[in-house]
């Protein structure tokens, strides 16, 4: 290796030496002391291509002093390495102007791992251009799922390699995949089935790419219109697709301080995002959506965040709201309030409101028939999280629910004592009408006039009264909660007492009919046995209707038939002495020990 003092051959001659040889630091400059051959910075990477000798450490048997121009020759090289690393790094980030969410859902028909005595795991890459992203590790099965979202920028490659790889005692390939991009469309989820080349299986993709920002180099690709018409029959061949939903997203107002906001969009398992608006409370997107629609029932779902820069790594929620697709007037354009985070309150900031124009296209006899098909399982979902203000919540609600059954209890008991002789007079006479003329059609007939009724209701009463009612329960529950621990703390106990004696209620009764079932007390079970076998042989000959009508006479009639009998109910006194499992345990006989002698 040819020494720095080859470079400078005149260098030694420059130095002021003393009469021994030994050069005299006072003249030797400043600049020169902070120079050493060892420094990190002076080494020669060797990551470096090129190899320059003005950068090699002098020989350690010489002066280790550099002269001025080495080193205006080595700042000239830094400055100009990190002008081409801020170069290459502008040139990435004006490259692209999409983003790709990709979500890896499952896969299936994989090979069964070695059977090595170690537990096996499962996880993919993702290549696209020079990005790279790793799932998480998940048991090897024959069908995997993760449920993993990862989002990558799109430039000029559009092929998303995918491998998966087992990872055990030795780290095997299992197969890849390569989707080429440029063939899905943009502003649209697609769901991918994908066949792995190298090995045995598929794998469940969710892709979609969303135009985020225009390059000054190609010509603006941001939607600003429904630029493709969805035909009717475009949806109609595919029964599981039931609509299409379509949402132009104009502008906010009244956000919280000046972000650089975007939208996000989901129905279901579809997402979009909107591009990031200039700066400012009243930012304007112009953007257009389209959705598939698989459940009419569905609601759609629009947050909005702030892009700043202080948010890169937390994004902030400025607000956000739920529309349900049935609620939507088809070419309206309207403001809609945006919420907190609680989805319960007006958000942060001057009234903030977005501008929408949605229209929903279905087919009525597709959305009934997919009602009773088995709901559409979302792909990524938050997972369930302990909430004290949602059981502090939750609480009371199931109380005065079942206080109210037991209220309804009591008032049919005295209905049958005849307490109000007018009132108890009309339901003995609605008895006996609706059992007379009670057929198979008459069943049906009077649930829909209950639905009428409670319409009819509902409409006298205003459309929002059970809603307002709820929300009136939920005032009350943010007062309670705004009184302090005190409150929470001495109201608990009775809480606490009323749900666990529910409970237990409902667990008594179930192990007593698991207990009459399985002949734990044989008598019991031989007399529903015959009671059974008597009401078949009765219901032979006489008709069901008679039956019902002789019974309701008999819960009418048995106050002046016995006037100082106990209010009772017949099938809870009869479960009654049947005994749960505790009691059993408590009849259960020990072997009696034998006597030491």
């Amino acid at each position: 290796m040819s020494g720095f003092y080859d470079f400078v051959p005149n260098l030694r001659d420059s130095i002021d030496r003393n009469d021994d040889g030994i050069p005299r630091s006072r003249n030797i400059p400043k600049s020169f002391k902070m120079w050493r051959s060892t420094s990190m910075s002076n080494l020669v990477s060797n990551s470096n291509k090129i190899r320059s000798h003005v950068y090699e450490s002098a020989p350690s048997d010489n002066s280790k002093y550099a002269s001025a121009e080495s080193l205006t020759t080595l700042s000239s090289y830094k400055s100009k390495k990190s002008h081409w690393l801020l170069k290459d790094l502008e040139n990435f980030w004006d490259s692209w102007d999409t983003i790709v969410t990709i979500i890896l859902i499952a896969a299936k028909d994989l090979p069964k791992p070695p059977n090595d005595g170690t537990t096996h795991e499962l996880y993919g890459k993702f290549r696209l251009g020079s990005e790279t992203f790793r799932s998480k590790s998940v048991i090897h099965t024959r069908r995997p799922e993760w449920r993993e979202r990862f989002k990558l920028h799109l430039h000029k490659d559009h092929s998303l390699k995918l491998t998966l790889w087992d990872r055990g005692r030795q780290k095997i390939f299992m197969g890849s995949c390569v989707l080429d991009l440029s063939k899905l469309e943009k502003e649209r989820t697609h769901d991918v089935w994908q066949e792995l080349d190298d090995g045995y299986g598929s794998v469940h993709l969710s892709v979609t790419m969303c135009v985020v920002r225009y390059l000054h180099t190609a010509p603006k690709t941001i939607k600003t219109d429904f630029q493709h018409e969805q035909s009717l029959t475009d949806w109609n061949n595919d029964w599981r697709l039931v609509g299409c939903l379509k949402v132009k997203v104009i502008r906010a107002k009244g956000l919280s301080g000046k972000p650089s906001a975007y939208c996000t969009l989901e129905l279901d398992n579809e997402r979009l995002q909107t591009h990031s608006a200039s700066s400012g409370p009243d930012p304007v997107w112009d953007k257009s959506c389209v959705f598939n629609v698989y459940d009419v029932t569905s609601a759609l779902s629009l947050k909005v965040y702030s892009s700043s820069l202080t948010n890169a790594f937390l994004t902030e929620l400025l607000g956000q709201v739920s529309i349900p697709l049935l609620n939507i007037t088809n070419g309206e354009t309207r403001w809609y309030a945006l919420k907190n985070r609680n989805n319960r309150n007006v958000a942060k900031g001057n009234c903030p409101r977005i501008l929408l124009t949605m229209t929903v296209t279905w087919n009525p006899i597709k959305a009934t028939l997919r009602l009773f098909q088995p709901k559409e399982v979302k792909y990524i979902e938050e997972a369930p999280k302990w909430d004290i203000s949602l059981l502090m919540r939750n609480l009371p609600i199931f109380v005065d629910h079942f206080n109210n059954i037991l209220y309804f209890n009591e008032i049919f008991k005295r209905l049958f004592e005849w307490n109000n002789r007018e009132m108890s007079a009309i339901a003995l006479f609605f008895w006996l009408m609706l059992c007379y003329h009670l057929t198979p059609s008459t069943i049906p007939l009077m649930l829909l006039l209950v639905f009428i009724f409670l319409r009819i209701y509902t409409w006298i009463q205003g459309n929002n009264y059970f809603i307002d009612s709820g929300a009136a329960n939920d005032s009350n529950n943010n007062q309670k909660e705004n009184k302090g621990l005190t409150y929470r703390i001495n109201d608990m106990p009775e809480i606490i007492l009323t749900v666990s004696n529910v409970l237990e209620l409902i667990v008594s009764f179930l192990e007593r009919l698991k207990n009459l079932f399985t002949f734990q007390v044989p008598f019991l079970s031989y007399v529903v046995m015959s009671i059974l076998a008597l009401l078949s042989l009765v219901l032979y000959f006489v008709p069901f209707n008679y039956l019902l009508m002789l019974f309701g006479i008999y819960k009418f009639m048995r106050k002046y038939l016995n006037p100082d009998r106990i209010l009772n109910n017949d099938f809870i006194d009869f479960i009654s002495r049947i005994p749960d499992d505790r009691i059993l345990k408590d009849w259960k006989e020990l072997n009696v020990p034998e006597p030491v002698m």
